[in-house]
Parts: structure tokens; C-alpha cells; sequence
């Protein structure tokens, strides 16, 4: 399969991750584009979901989407306390979190750029 091949699969892989996500109703949907940076994935997808039950319900229905949409079986994580779930789908990184575990993690942060051209003229 050729990169461009492969490109497509991971934009097609995350329009449906993101539908999926928007239909069960997560919070706060970031997207973070890892191509380049990282070997684990192209892209990452952070957010919220507002119970236990709710961020376990995304999960499982995330994944039941992505196995008949696309043949993947994706590994999951955590879906048995609900706080965070990791859901490896191969091309994208999805991690769903209750609010408050979500600001204590701070995942975003990690993969913002470090500051512009400005702060490290300072």
C-alpha cells in the first residue's frame, strides 16, 4: 500500500472517529495531528464525556463503529472504570476522559508546540 494509499485510510479513519464521537455526544472533540512527530499514529483524538457510563458508552460504540466501517478490531483500555478510556485504532489515538481526569492529565498540552519565535527570543 502506498503512503498516499495509507494517508487516506487515517483521513477516512478520523472523519468517522469524529462523526462518531459528535453523534454520542462528547465534549471538548480535539483533534491533534501527529504526522511526523511520532511513529504511534497520525493522529490523536481527545475528549470528554460527562459520566463514567457516557465516556464507556462513546468507547464501546467507537469501537463497534470502526470494526464494521472498517475491518479494524481496535484495542481498548480502561473502559471498565470509565475515567479513561485509550482506544488504539492503528492510524488514530483516541482517548476519552471524564472532565476531571481530563485536566488533571493535561494530554494536550504535551503535544502543543513549544512556544513560537517570540518566547524563545526572550
Amino acid at each position: 500500500m502506498s503512503a498516499a494509499t495509507d494517508n487516506a485510510t487515517s483521513e477516512k479513519l478520523l472523519a468517522t472517529i469524529l462523526t462518531s464521537l459528535n453523534d454520542d455526544k462528547a465534549e471538548d472533540i480535539v483533534q491533534i495531528d501527529l504526522r511526523g512527530k511520532t511513529e504511534i499514529g497520525d493522529y490523536m483524538v481527545i475528549c470528554s464525556g460527562r459520566s463514567t457510563r457516557q465516556v464507556a458508552s462513546i468507547s464501546e460504540k467507537l469501537v463497534q463503529t470502526i470494526k464494521d466501517d472498517f475491518g479494524r478490531v481496535s484495542k481498548i483500555e480502561g473502559k471498565e472504570t470509565g475515567d479513561w478510556v485509550l482506544i488504539d485504532t492503528g492510524d488514530v489515538i483516541v482517548h476519552v476522559f471524564r472532565p476531571e481526569v481530563r485536566e488533571f492529565y493535561q494530554l494536550e498540552k504535551m503535544w502543543q508546540p513549544m512556544g513560537g519565535p517570540e518566547t524563545a527570543a526572550n
